[in-house]
């Protein structure tokens, strides 16, 4: 058998206050899903050992592998010399995988991962488990139930830096795959993205382990798979991981934050994302490890896969409390969403929105830090320019904003220009939206009557066509579109659809 001395190589939340106080920090029903999404599909490319590349002659062995057949390969993994063991093994990387789990092979390839004696044969077995579990959920169900996550956490122990990092790459696929009941007629059918599979590598005690691993001596495709597989430990929130298993990995994932490599940073922010997805508690917890000006910091990013999840991490942490909001303030936030809001990609304008929102959701003190960091002007863009998807979470910054600013700061809103774009996406089919807007202006005419200024205000919104609008939703499908539509027409236009001619609106509004 070969020496071993193979190859390096891997909205939710929302603050929306509403016309009650008490739901300041209320949580919108729907989630953003399209960036989970896309960093799903991005890890599930990186699932698969298919290759290692070497310039090590010695290690050719390992990594070119023989030709056999499926039979060739049964025979060779059932054989008794570890000779045949191993080429068998190495063989069974990359043939189709369901072929490899019907031929039953699976549990004697966990049997070699306990072959200490033969480190090639425990990395070749390793190997093959790891592209298994990046298979369908099926397989890799089947790799849990023949016991292979003990010995995996065991193998990261091993003398041998090859059989440690392909360990933690199959356990990374393992944690990162995991499956959940659904119940059918008669039966139970099993999906992906449970946290079963994530909670027995946990409860294996694999975290100290890996932890252990982080070092500066290791090289640097090691350290991105035990990022990754980090990342996939934090995953899922139903449940959210156990307390302490979090408690163990934030001051590494604080360590990983500090690198300057780009996955590395990646799946770090991503992993962070993962655990401020959730109550204040949680929250709190990330908060208290410093990572806030770091995370600010990786906002700036030119890469969007660093861009990305540092962003959605930062926007969590602003659907927590006025304090955690505030320490995100003070970290700097604001001072990067303006240039955000104008981010080429609709994507992260919408996280940036979605964000500032949840900043807008705060004390009047929080309001104007936003309006003093020049947030309007780009907001009012995207309002009027922006993707639907985009101008929804703008939307939903305004109405934050009128419903906890100060009249002076309504003015300042209103003066930033944000009214005529409101009121031409009356006409939008979203009636969510719609009555959102409508009780915007209802709260911004409320305003201009305490200071007298409510006549003026409603020919401002005449004459940006407003009042045809308004008086149109009356006719709406929807009754609460009507019946909003209705109240501000009876409450504010009555008495003053006769005052058009010869009436200034240069006031202070």
């Amino acid at each position: 058998m070969p020496t071993l001395d193979a190859p390096e190589e891997r909205l939710r939340k929302f603050k929306y206050r509403g016309k009650d106080a008490s739901m300041r920090r209320q949580q919108r029903m729907a989630v953003s899903l399209e960036l989970r999404k896309a960093k799903k599909d991005e890890q599930a490319l990186k699932r698969r050992n298919i290759t290692n590349v070497s310039s090590d002659p010695a290690s050719e062995q390992l990594t070119k592998g023989v030709s056999l057949n499926l039979q060739e390969i049964i025979n060779g993994v059932n054989a008794s010399d570890p000779d045949l063991c191993f080429q068998a093994t190495q063989a069974a990387r990359n043939p189709p995988l369901k072929l490899i789990v019907e031929a039953g092979l699976i549990p004697r390839l966990v049997e070699f991962l306990k072959s200490s004696l033969h480190p090639c044969l425990q990395f070749e077995a390793a190997w093959a488990l790891t592209n298994i579990a990046s298979g369908t959920s099926e397989q890799t169900q089947a790799v849990v139930e023949s016991g292979a996550i003990q010995p995996l956490v065991e193998l990261l122990s091993s003398p041998h830096m090859t059989v440690c990092e392909q360990a933690v790459w199959a356990l990374g696929n393992i944690a990162g795959f995991s499956l959940f009941p659904v119940q059918m007629s008669h039966s139970y059918l099993f999906e992906g993205d449970g946290p079963e599979f994530r909670d027995l590598v946990i409860s294996s005690n694999a975290i100290p382990h890996l932890l252990a691993l982080v070092s500066s001596a290791i090289p640097i495709t090691f350290l991105r798979n035990i990022t990754w597989t980090l990342s996939n430990l934090c995953r899922n929130k139903s449940p959210y991981p156990c307390k302490k298993a979090v408690k163990q990995m934030l001051p590494v994932l604080f360590h990983l934050l500090q690198h300057e490599d780009g996955e590395v940073l990646s799946d770090t922010c991503w992993a962070l994302s993962y655990l401020s997805d959730g109550c204040n508690e949680r929250i709190g917890q990330v908060v208290d490890t410093g990572v806030l000006p770091r995370l600010v910091q990786l906002m700036t990013s030119s890469e969007l896969n660093i861009l990305t999840p540092s962003l959605r991490t930062v926007g969590n942490i602003v659907t927590g409390t006025d304090h955690q909001t505030q320490v995100a303030i003070d970290a700097g936030i604001l001072n990067v969403l303006p240039q955000l809001l104008m981010h080429p990609r609709s994507s992260i304008q919408k996280e940036a929105a979605w964000a500032l929102s949840n900043v807008a959701a705060g004390p009047c003190q929080h309001i104007q830090q936003l309006i003093a960091c020049g947030t309007l002007p780009p907001l009012v863009a995207l309002l009027k320019n922006g993707d639907f998807k985009v101008q929804k979470e703008a939307v939903w910054t305004v109405a934050n904003f009128t419903t906890g600013g100060t009249i002076d700061q309504l003015i300042q809103l209103v003066h930033s220009g944000v009214l005529e774009p409101l009121v031409n996406l009356l006409t939008i089919q979203d009636p969510k939206i719609v009555t959102i807007i409508l009780d915007v202006i209802s709260l911004i005419l409320k305003a201009a009557e305490k200071l007298s200024e409510k006549e003026n205000m409603c020919l401002l919104i005449e004459e940006i066509g407003g009042v045809d609008k308004i008086e149109a939703l009356q006719l709406h499908e929807n009754p609460q579109v009507a019946l909003t539509a209705l109240n501000i027409i009876e409450n504010h236009f009555c008495e003053v659809r006769d005052c058009r001619a010869g009436r200034s609106t240069h006031t202070s509004w």
